[in-house]
């Protein structure tokens, strides 16, 4: 149960400051206090340091604010840390959150420090964040990996074609790092002298009322945020609709999904620890742990692979393929039967009563099966005026209205609509040769009992009802 050598990276091998009162650890983006690789490796060195350990959280608000987070976001997120911060305080563990960029607060933190330890995310504005921190603090930093099955640098040195180039240098290497990670206990508990946390997050509706953030879309009841929330699910979802996930996964009237991305996307739960109750479920054949597990597993590590070695993947230039952008270019001025603004996409106002149902569970409850996600961004393509503003509105309702908007998973599966991790198919209007997807592929489920699910969905939403779907 020792953390892989792999998901370790010293930033900064100074020596740890003899005169450090604690270890600090940066806790940004595995927010939970339990099969946490970066919090377990800091309890190892506060106890080869005979230390005390401080975690800390900053929060991001006002104008500095997360890009494109709004209430919603923060809702689920501040639900994510309270439960967390509880986890932390059991386990002796001191938690200090201040309204400050995560780069300000590890470097103010740090100063009194033995030295600093890292979680790891693989977005720029990450990467940003931990420059900043190795500018501004010249002790020891260490950085554990904790938000992937296998480290992105490990799985593969470059940008790969598609998931069928990855999937099995995946496969080679995985059973290595699908791993129990045992709990370390802390000799040396959170006491006086230690930092305070400016900000009492054992009430997130409290914290979420005094931000200064965009709230003109709210938090959901279909989803509640925390560690204690993600495992409530998995445990249902193993004991339920898992058997049969293999048949049953793109038919979104089945129900069959996990229904846990928002918590991987905001580190609640770890993807190791879903593979291995995966692996351990007494329900389910070889299909269905094989069906999850490519979902878990490959395409999500396809978009980690995606961000990292793509340095604008919010651009259409640079995120979309070559071989895509001149065909749709091609086809740019062909007729388009049908063109909406981007407030009638966002308010499902279109001639499709199927992309309304897909758009009014996106924006009501924060969530969209997968099956209807990649029929949702075509049609965006479809009625947009240009290619490049296709691609922009599709990222901007995405990142706007879904909980797990602004994630590796989003900024792929977007460009994935426009060519990306695809290759040519028969040439068409308007797409060129970009896949196409028409209304023939809804054939493929039950379409009205889709529609039928989704009304109730939003009218449990604007009663403030949890979802029966979810339970």
């Amino acid at each position: 149960m020792a953390i892989q050598s792999q998901r370790i990276r010293v930033l900064n091998d100074a020596e740890a400051r003899s005169d450090g009162a604690y270890v600090l650890y940066l806790l940004q983006q595995a927010n939970r206090a339990h099969f946490n690789p970066a919090l377990e490796f800091a309890i190892e060195e506060a106890n080869r340091l005979k230390l005390p350990l401080v975690a800390c959280f900053g929060l991001l608000d006002g104008k500095s604010g997360f890009p494109e987070a709004n209430a919603r976001h923060y809702a689920f997120l501040l639900q994510g840390l309270a439960d967390a911060a509880a986890g932390l305080e059991k386990r002796g563990v001191r938690f200090v959150m201040r309204k400050a960029s995560p780069a300000r607060i590890a470097i103010d933190l740090a100063r009194d420090a033995a030295l600093l330890v890292l979680d790891r995310g693989y977005l720029a504005i990450q990467k940003g964040w931990y420059a900043e921190i190795g500018q501004g603090f010249g002790g020891r930093i260490v950085q554990v990996e904790g938000d992937v099955v296998v480290p992105v640098e490990t799985a593969s040195s470059k940008h790969e074609y598609g998931a069928r180039t990855l999937r099995p240098k995946l496969h080679k290497v995985w059973d290595d790092y699908i791993e129990p990670l045992r709990a370390r206990r802390l000799t040396h508990k959170a006491g006086k002298g230690l930092p305070e946390s400016e900000i009492d997050v054992s009430d997130p509706d409290a914290v979420l009322k005094g931000m200064s953030l965009d709230r003109d879309v709210p938090p959901v009841v279909r989803f509640k945020g925390g560690e204690t929330e993600a495992r409530r699910r998995l445990k249902a979802f193993l004991a339920g609709p898992f058997e049969g996930y293999g048949a049953d996964r793109n038919k979104p009237e089945a129900d069959a999904a996990s229904h846990l991305s928002p918590y991987l996307h905001f580190g609640q739960i770890s993807p190791v620890e879903i593979a291995l109750a995966v692996r351990a479920a007494k329900v389910g054949d070889r299909e269905d742990r094989s069906a999850y597990l490519e979902e878990l597993v490959v395409r999500r590590e396809l978009a980690m692979n995606h961000v990292f070695y793509t340095e604008r993947y919010d651009r259409y230039a640079h995120a979309v393929p070559e071989w895509a952008r001149k065909t749709l270019e091609e086809h740019a001025d062909d007729p388009r039967p049908h063109r909406y603004t981007e407030r009638q996409l966002a308010a499902g106002e279109t001639h499709d009563r199927y992309w309304n149902a897909a758009q009014a569970e996106m924006r009501e409850t924060g969530y969209m099966h997968n099956q209807l996600r990649m029929y949702w961004g075509k049609k965006i393509l479809e009625w947009s005026p240009s290619p490049e503003e296709g691609f922009a509105r599709t990222l901007r309702i995405n990142n706007r209205y879904f909980l797990d908007g602004r994630d590796a998973n989003s900024f792929t599966n977007v460009a994935w609509v426009y060519g990306l991790h695809d290759r040519p198919w028969a040439k068409r209007k308007v797409f060129g040769t970009v896949r196409y997807q028409s209304e023939n592929s809804l054939r493929k489920f039950d379409a009205n009992g889709y529609v039928k699910a989704v009304e109730a969905l939003c009218e449990a939403e604007r009663r403030g009802e949890k979802s029966c779907r979810t339970d």
